[in-house]
Parts: C-alpha cells; sequence; structure tokens
C-alpha cells in the first residue's frame, strides 16, 4: 500500500462536466491505498471465504453478467483462465466494502480516491497534463478487453498508484452528491440506499474520461 500524506488539495474542475463543479479545496487526513487495483483472483479468494452474500442478503458478485469473469467450478469460485490478474468487475458496492473489510482495509472515500490520483498540484491526469496514451492509460477498448493491472507504469500518480485512469472503474465510499464535498454532510454514511461514486473510467471509456475529476455513479 502506498502513503498519501494529510494535507489540502484542489479537488473538481470548473472547466469539465457540471458534476465537476465548482472546483474547491478539501483537507484529508493521511491513508493508504493499493498500488493496483482489486485482480479477480483477490475476488475469487474473497467469495471462496466468505460467499457471494452478505448477512442482509445482499449480492456481493453479479455472476450472471456476460462481464463476470469469476465462476463456480467443481465447487470452488475460480477465475476464468487468462484473466486472473485482470481487474475484478460486477463486484456491487456492497461485494466492494467486504471485500476491503475482509482484506482489513477499507474503500477510500471520493476526496481520497481524487487526492491519490492528482496530488496538490491541480494536475488533469495522474502523470500530469499531458493528454492520455495507451503507455499511461487502458481506454477505449472492446468488449471485456482489461489488461493485467500494474503494467503501465507510466501512468503512475504523484504516489505511485497504478491505473486509476482507465482499465476499470472503481468504487468508492461516498454517495455520489453534487459539490461540494462535504464529509459530514451524509455522503459518508455506509447504511442504507445511496447511489455511489464510482472513479476512474472504464477500458472501454473515451481519452476525455482520463482525467482525475471525472465522476460516476451507480446504485
Amino acid at each position: 500500500m502506498l502513503r498519501v500524506p494529510a494535507g489540502a488539495f484542489l479537488m473538481g474542475s470548473d472547466n469539465g462536466p457540471e458534476d465537476e463543479r465548482p472546483q474547491h479545496r478539501v483537507e484529508v487526513t493521511e491513508f493508504f491505498i493499493d498500488r493496483n487495483k482489486v485482480t479477480n483472483g483477490q475476488f475469487a479468494n474473497f467469495l471462496n471465504a466468505v460467499g457471494t452474500r452478505g448477512p442482509r442478503g445482499e449480492n456481493y458478485y453479479d455472476v450472471e453478467d456476460n462481464d463476470a469473469r469469476v465462476h463456480r467450478r467443481e465447487g470452488k469460485w475460480q477465475v476464468d483462465a487468462g484473466h486472473e490478474d485482470r481487474p475484478v468487475v460486477e463486484a456491487s458496492w456492497p461485494g466492494a466494502l467486504a471485500y476491503c473489510a475482509w482484506a482489513g482495509k477499507r474503500l477510500p472515500t471520493e476526496a481520497e480516491w481524487e487526492k491519490a490520483a492528482r496530488g496538490t498540484d491541480g494536475r488533469k491526469y495522474p502523470w500530469g497534463n499531458d493528454p492520455p496514451d495507451r503507455s499511461r492509460a487502458h481506454f477505449g477498448a472492446g468488449w471485456n478487453d482489461l489488461r493485467a493491472v500494474g503494467t503501465l507504469p507510466k501512468g503512475g500518480s504523484p504516489y505511485g498508484a497504478l491505473d486509476m485512469p482507465g482499465n476499470g472503474w472503481e468504487w468508492v465510499s461516498s454517495a455520489y452528491r453534487p459539490y461540494p464535498y462535504d464529509r459530514p454532510d451524509g455522503r459518508e454514511t455506509l447504511s442504507g440506499e445511496q447511489v455511489r461514486g464510482t472513479r476512474g473510467g472504464g477500458h472501454d471509456a473515451s481519452a476525455e474520461d482520463m482525467t482525475v475529476t471525472q465522476r460516476g455513479g451507480r446504485v
């Protein structure tokens, strides 16, 4: 895991979509974040340890979706051949939350994710302000064409986190709400039905979606 020091950074953008506005200053305390995305192999280990549903019946993984690359075979959750080191997709927000707890970690808040991706200088992408290319991010790809995690070191963030833009959306703990980001306003309440934030853009996203300020939301 990578240490991200406490301090302020600029969150959002005044030049992007409406949900990224306004750009504003946010203070975060020190935290740690994984260098790489969670892989299919790691998530399969979690499913084998705890199962696919939580204590209230919440579904952790949409095994029926065509994008799923973890399936039950011979009484065990196994990754489809060749996809072991690729980012897990079709994990629900409760599944991501439970995986992190099982691993002794937690989901980052939306503010923490963005600081880990952009640092403190207001850059547009993790690597700076140069437009994205195939050496820095995996985007504009076809159906389920994800890549093994950690294979694009040129796209690393100021703190060393990899694959933050592209190569699969990432859940954050925060509810998807308008800016400015205000941690005590209820968006970090982990209970209840709320649209939750997603970050980073998918493998099939456009170059325009590779910015560190790009936002999404899913139930």
